[in-house]
């Protein structure tokens, strides 16, 4: 089989699979090292004071949507991550994010809708009853992690704009700046990163856009300082730093279909049935953890959302 790759991605930049598999393995057996020589300890507190050089946020935990499975670390989750327009390493977001000026900052709301206008993100926290919801992430090359995000339902903001009975779909766009985002330097994709949902999805009470985690402000290479988050669906869908949200009629497109639609969909709904081109999409390997587990319908949350898709073939409407 024959699978296209985009030009603006140099072969150099894809990380071979077997390369990946060796490097996360390389990195449990150092961290099991490091714990057997009594380092452990350590590296805990190092997490916890990086952690507390993040301003606290007031919030209410919100159990019904939260999953009991154990956490990732602070340093799991802020020191590998996807963000492009920090670079395409997994670590490089917290290396070249670390002097992002992350306010002050404000989200256009427009479109089709009554209500337009600049929303600042300080004024959204201080006005909203902040949640934390513990989700499980699942990305789309295989690895998971489970974060105790804290945010605003997306419907809550929705309604501040009050949207026209045409508006079906609603689009996202990231802060395009590359004085201050290093990644936008490169054409590795087509600036600045797009995504979007359909109104119900978006509407959704799983649906948040989150500003902190572990009761923290979101740090700058997490997407701060207001980012996405849907938890059934891959995790490229879960657009960071951004800075407009614009109600339509017509379905947008967003930025890895238009890259590669061969291989990324508008639904993006994670489908363990439907393999990635090049991986099985069947198992996943929660970071912090060597074994692989079986990956859930919709990440595990089909009884919430199954219901939304019910009429589609999601073979085709990957």
């Amino acid at each position: 089989m024959i699978i296209k790759i985009s030009p603006k991605i140099k072969s150099s930049e894809i990380t071979v699979e077997k390369d990946y598999v060796r490097r996360r393995s390389f990195i449990k057996y150092s961290a099991l090292t490091l714990a057997s020589a009594g380092l452990k300890p350590l590296l805990a507190q190092s997490d916890k004071n990086e952690r507390n050089g993040q301003p606290a946020l007031k919030y209410q935990k919100n159990k019904r949507y939260s999953t009991t499975e154990k956490q990732n670390s602070w340093a799991d989750i802020t020191g590998y991550n996807n963000f492009y327009e920090f670079g395409t390493d997994k670590s490089d977001p917290k290396r070249n994010a670390r002097n992002f000026k992350a306010r002050p900052w404000k989200v256009r709301m427009d479109g089709l809708c009554q209500k337009p206008g600049d929303y600042d993100v300080d004024d959204l926290i201080r006005e909203s009853e902040l949640e934390e919801r513990i989700y499980r992430l699942r990305c789309v090359e295989a690895w998971s992690m489970v974060i105790p995000w804290l945010g605003i339902p997306l419907h809550k903001l929705i309604k501040k704009a009050v949207p026209d009975s045409k508006a079906r779909f609603v689009e996202f766009t990231t802060l395009h700046d590359p004085g201050r985002m290093p990644g936008q330097r490169s054409g590795i994709l087509d600036w600045p990163y797009r995504e979007g949902l359909r109104m119900d999805e978006a509407m959704h009470p799983l649906t948040i856009m989150a500003v902190g985690l572990y009761g923290k402000v979101l740090p700058n290479q997490n997407g701060a300082p207001i980012r996405l988050i849907v938890p059934w669906k891959y995790g490229f869908k879960s657009i960071k730093s951004v800075v407009r949200i614009r109600f339509v009629e017509k379905m947008p497109l967003n930025t890895w279909q238009q890259l590669a639609p061969q291989e990324y969909g508008f639904y993006a709904n994670v489908n363990p049935n439907v393999d990635h081109p090049r991986w099985s999409q069947k198992r996943e390997r929660r970071i912090g953890s060597f074994f692989k587990i079986e990956t859930e319908m919709f990440n595990g949350y089909a009884d919430e959302v199954g219901s939304m898709y019910a009429s589609l073939d999601l073979r085709k409407w990957y």
